[in-house]
């Protein structure tokens, strides 16, 4: 019943926050501010995690390919694909879901238990538009371009350490990802960055907005905006691994 509740809930604030909306100048202020805060803010984080995925990936599957009939490039091949399809927009948005989405939960839920909200309501201001529709817009143009960075950075670091640990050459590495590389690919890599991003930023306001009690709550509700984004993003990514592939 607690599912069925808080599914029903989900949905009339994703209704509510265009019922009455404010004027678009407030809106565009704020969408700003908030790309700010989600992108630049989480780049160094992505940068570092995709770069080392790539070069991680590159050396297990170096490992596993004991074979000496099996082309070095296949590697190239291995990392550009697991990248573009999985390790780049399903890693880096796991990571985005602690980072950003506790961050926007414990912002909304402070200031939902400290009344904020309420006198946002008060001076006749759609509160539930007003603090999440400029996060979510936010992170709907900036997680998808922090996951092109995260495509490129992983692709890099395999080369990198495919090349420094003696692996395989670059142009070895080069050859095998253009082999097989598709756009429909990396179309699919950037749907996943768009309903993930989607999840991220909706799942942790709404469970911001409808924090009560006090400093406790706030930290619970930013714990269970992490478990449920992580959960839904991996649903969602077999979902949508099984409709387009």
């Amino acid at each position: 019943m607690n599912l069925i509740f808080d599914v029903g809930r989900y949905v009339l604030f994703m209704r509510n926050m265009f019922s009455k909306p404010e004027r678009l100048k407030v809106y565009v202020q704020r969408t700003f501010d908030e790309m700010v805060a989600i992108g630049i803010g989480s780049l160094p984080i992505v940068a570092i995690i995709s770069f080392f995925v790539g070069a991680v990936t590159t050396v297990q599957t170096a490992y596993q390919l004991v074979s000496g009939f099996i082309a070095k490039s296949v590697i190239g091949t291995v990392v550009s694909d697991s990248t573009l399809l999985e390790l780049a927009p399903t890693i880096t948005c796991l990571v985005l879901a602690g980072k950003v989405g506790s961050h926007i939960a414990s912002e909304i839920g402070t200031m939902k238990v400290s009344e904020q909200v309420d006198a946002l309501e008060v001076m006749g201001i759609n509160s539930a538009g007003y603090l999440a529709l400029p996060k979510i817009v936010g992170g709907l143009i900036m997680i998808p371009c922090l996951i092109i960075i995260a495509n490129f950075l992983g692709i890099g670091g395999g080369l990198i350490a495919g090349k420094y640990s003696g692996i395989l050459t670059p142009e070895q590495f080069i050859i095998g990802a253009r082999d097989t590389f598709k756009f429909y690919t990396l179309f699919i890599s950037l749907v996943k960055a768009t309903v993930f991003s989607f999840l991220i930023t909706s799942i942790s306001s709404f469970e911001g907005y409808y924090t009560t009690g006090g400093a406790l709550e706030v930290g619970e509700a930013s714990t269970r905006t992490v478990v449920r984004s992580c959960v839904m993003i991996l649903v969602f990514d077999f979902l949508i691994a099984k409709v387009l592939l």
